[in-house]
């Protein structure tokens, strides 16, 4: 799974001469966080968080109390790297660019939709999405905290990488990994596959 499939977008983003106190009514009316913050390319140059906008005088503006520089990511990033960077102390979003252009953000809650999910209930998600793109079920699979194994016949490295790419398509799915070889039991009994 990749940045791309998590994010929210289009995102909410603010300029830094903004009033702080503007941005600060902002995040609270929507319920976020921190807010990108964009120049007049619509280039990430900050982020502010409601934290920030705590303690600002009146008059201050965004840019006076925004932090930066900011930590990014593409959209291709996987959820192995967001979920480091959010657990960093006082990271609680990653804006997601690409050409310098905010596209997108995760947040601490985006990743908490998708990682939380049961694994057996993903390895079912995947074997569908394997019998769909093969016409037939001969694909073992296990979950186990999010990470997927796929255990098939592959025809060639293309079906290896497609089978993973699908995998990883899936909400929650953290890895996914193929290996070749004929199904064996603790493949396709793991999951609620049976």
């Amino acid at each position: 799974m990749r940045a791309r499939d998590i994010m929210t977008s289009p995102v909410l983003t603010v300029r830094p001469g903004a009033p702080a106190a503007a941005a600060a009514r902002l995040l609270r009316i929507r319920g976020f966080g921190a807010l990108p913050v964009v120049d007049e390319d619509d280039r990430l140059v900050g982020v502010v968080t409601a934290a920030d906008l705590s303690w600002p005088a009146s008059g201050s503006t965004v840019g006076e109390v925004m932090t930066a520089p900011v930590l990014s990511r593409g959209p291709g990033a996987d959820l192995v790297d967001l979920a480091t960077v959010l657990l960093e102390p006082r990271r609680h979003c990653v804006p997601i660019v690409s050409a310098d252009r905010v596209i997108g953000i995760v947040t601490r809650r985006d990743l908490a939709r998708v990682v939380g999910r049961d694994d057996g209930v993903i390895a079912v998600e995947v074997r569908r999405r394997l019998v769909r793109y093969s016409g037939h079920g001969h694909w073992g699979v296990t979950v186990h905290r999010g990470v997927v194994r796929i255990r098939a016949e592959f025809a060639d490295e293309t079906d290896r990488f497609v089978a993973i790419a699908l995998a990883e398509a899936v909400a929650g799915v953290v890895r996914a990994h193929a290996e070749t070889g004929p199904p064996s039991g603790d493949f396709q009994n793991a999951g609620g596959l049976g």
